[in-house]
């Protein structure tokens, strides 16, 4: 048994057990090989490392200056590492059992008022080029609280025009029924019947909603460039990125009184602990609702 040869199980068992998609994979081994490159130098091998070579792994994030957050991340990654050579009977004893995570306290995301939302939509000239692809973008973020990923793959046959539903495909290829607004579905049907429809497709795009120059789906990069031009030429100071429309889209419903499991649903999140985040509502508005519900008020 080797680094190596015990990385390449645990990706098959990333992949195939749980399912997780390519970017996590990818995640999780770019974490456990600085273990495993840590490792080397103490002379270790994944089968004999203990706690105490784990804790000095952990002393030496801390000196490169790696923040509290990644820490976790790389923590949380080595224990499912350790967890998978348990179930496969490589080892008897876990070596991550007695390693905490850094305290890394509530990020709050950043979020879009509904004034900056409807700010950066009217700034979208439809006479200029990629005008009518890019609203239909940005309503699309917005409408249905959708990852990038999910967005660049959205796909013609998975959207129901009449029911205003959509069918996305999330996180480890599961699917979800998610409902698309009017604006959104009137802004891609526009893109698709005006400007689309003119364009020469490239083979396997066909039925990709939104497309580039050269006929083939966006890509993660295009759409993150895309949004900080728009940013820019608005003037918003805030960090934005795509999923800052799902954060808003999220924390917009939850302040208009929508209930937290059918949010939970909307997202495609596993876990409603996920969904909490979005309870990060200003003082305002959590009196009011204080004062309007509560029986002693």
């Amino acid at each position: 048994m080797s680094w190596e040869s015990s990385i390449k199980e645990f990706k098959y068992y990333l992949q195939i057990e749980r399912s997780l998609a390519n970017n996590s994979v990818q995640a999780y081994l770019r974490d456990i090989r600085k273990l495993a490159s840590f490792s080397s130098d103490i002379n270790k091998t994944e089968l004999s490392i203990s706690t105490k070579d784990i804790r000095a792994f952990i002393n030496t994030l801390n000196e490169q200056g790696i923040s509290s957050r990644s820490q976790a991340r790389i923590i949380s990654g080595i224990k499912s590492f350790y967890k998978f050579l348990i179930i496969e009977d490589y080892i008897t004893h876990d070596p991550t059992m007695l390693i905490e995570n850094p305290k890394i306290g509530l990020k709050l995301p950043d979020v879009l008022s509904v004034d900056e939302i409807d700010l950066i939509i009217s700034s979208l000239d439809l006479s200029k080029k990629h005008g009518q692809r890019n609203k239909a973008i940005i309503e699309t973020l917005y409408s249905c609280g959708l990852r990038v990923t999910e967005l660049i793959n959205l796909k013609i046959s998975n959207i129901q025009f009449k029911e205003g539903y959509i069918k996305i495909i999330g996180k480890g290829d599961k699917e979800r029924l998610t409902p698309i607004g009017s604006n959104a579905i009137k802004y891609i049907l526009l893109y698709i019947n005006e400007i689309r429809v003119h364009q020469k497709i490239k083979k396997n795009n066909e039925d990709f909603v939104f497309l580039n120059n050269r006929g083939s789906k966006l890509s993660r990069v295009m759409i993150f460039t895309l949004i900080k031009k728009i940013i820019e030429k608005v003037g918003i100071k805030k960090k934005v990125s795509p999923h800052t429309f799902r954060h808003s889209f999220a924390t917009h419903l939850i302040e208009g009184g929508a209930d937290l499991r059918a949010v939970q649903e909307m997202l495609g999140h596993e876990s409603i602990t996920t969904t909490e985040i979005y309870t990060h509502l200003d003082k305002d508005y959590l009196r009011s609702n204080i004062m309007q519900f509560h029986p002693r008020s």
